[in-house]
């Protein structure tokens, strides 16, 4: 096994580079059979493989500076550097965090759960490298639906000014939790779609540096691409294709399902748990919203990417659509947007899950309350 051989990052910048796709292949089988036992982020991490592989093949971490946004998408990257047993052994599954964590690792270099930070930090990294006249790489990794986070797209904004030596890897799946929402997305598939030369450029349109990877799960083109902007002297921006789920054909065809999914059985993919959804809270709190929806068009819910907190799957979403509102990944817009529809007469719910509320926090001070509107925040798995 190459896992079991890897204690450190050194041990797998020593593999052959003819190692790789075997170590891939690895690396794939580890995390399903680790996730179908004690859940995980599936989707995300079977993504981003070959990409994180190439990261680490081409970059001199902890010298060279890699941070990645959504960071249950390190999964590989805690393998590469020296964490694998955690994958591999089932009496050590527990040993170590979903998320990027400082305590871990020193190639861990911020505590991370949250999404649409990545930017912001690898900027102020960059900046800092600049004020000290040092010379190193900073990369950071967005997707998952991250760059449509209020943070991420302030950050973007200010690349060009911080200037000097700056990689943004757009890891662009086609997908946040659920499917994408708003123009930003659009504009990234017209660019998939074009093999990036889509005319209306968002990136260059900021007056940054842009490249385009199709093959994004190919590590050989990977490791190709990222070396001709190694040690770049200017911001640049990566924008690469991956599959979500790559390799595990149900995290394919079923990407919702398995961006995070309880234990399930790899044969079928079906979760070991047959619990009686009849029972739980967001199914309960779906019967309530949609008896409301039929009664009443006024009546309108809001999610910020998470539409499964309160059960509402695609065809629910179709059925309601002109009821249904998915922001991405906004919690600020998510709030000022219910505040402004119960300003307007209309009967607005935001569900939000209890950890993501955090992001929200100034726009239910000032836009909600200090208002006095009378809009209703949904608030799921409080601990």
């Amino acid at each position: 096994m190459y896992i079991e051989k890897i204690k450190s990052l050194n041990d797998f910048k020593k593999l052959d580079k003819s190692d790789l796709i075997p170590l891939s292949n690895e690396i794939r089988d580890a995390l399903i059979n680790k996730t179908s036992l004690v859940g995980g982020h599936v989707g995300p991490n079977l993504g981003d493989i070959e990409l994180t592989i190439a990261l680490h093949y081409v970059f001199n971490s902890p010298i060279d500076k890699i941070i990645f946004d959504v960071s249950h998408q390190t999964y590989t990257h805690k393998i590469l550097t020296g964490r694998g047993y955690a994958f591999i052994n089932k009496n050590d599954y527990h040993d170590v965090t979903g998320f990027y964590n400082t305590k871990e690792s020193e190639h861990d270099l911020f505590n991370l759960g949250h999404t649409s930070t990545s930017i912001s930090l690898g900027l102020g990294m960059a900046k800092g490298r600049n004020l000290n006249n040092e010379k190193y790489n900073v990369i950071s990794i967005i997707g998952d639906g991250s760059l449509g986070g209020g943070e991420a797209l302030e950050a973007l904004d200010n690349i060009k000014e911080i200037g000097g030596n700056f990689i943004l890897i757009v890891n662009d799946n086609d997908m946040s939790i659920s499917e994408n929402h708003g123009e930003i997305y659009d504009n990234l598939k017209k660019l998939r779609e074009t093999g990036g030369e889509y005319q209306f450029n968002l990136f260059k349109i900021l007056g940054l540096d842009y490249a385009y990877l199709d093959n994004g799960n190919d590590i050989y083109s990977l490791i190709h691409f990222l070396n001709k902007y190694k040690d770049i002297s200017n911001p640049i921006v990566l924008h690469i294709k991956t599959i979500k789920g790559e390799g595990y054909k149900f995290a394919e065809l079923e990407k919702e399902r398995f961006h995070y999914s309880l234990p399930y059985d790899i044969k079928t993919g079906e979760l070991k748990s047959k619990e009686d959804l009849s029972k739980d809270l967001s199914e309960i709190t779906f019967d309530f919203l949609s008896h409301k929806m039929d009664l009443d068009n006024k009546v309108v819910a809001i999610t910020a990417a998470t539409p499964s907190v309160i059960a509402f799957n695609l065809e629910r979403r179709k059925k309601y659509s002109k009821q249904f509102i998915d922001v991405g990944i906004c919690e600020q817009h998510a709030i000022g947007l219910l505040s402004g529809l119960a300003k307007a007469k209309a009967k607005a719910y935001f569900a939000v899950y209890a950890s993501f509320m955090q992001r929200g926090y100034d726009q239910i001070s000032q836009d909600f309350s200090l208002n006095n509107n009378p809009g209703t925040i949904l608030v799921f798995e409080n601990s």
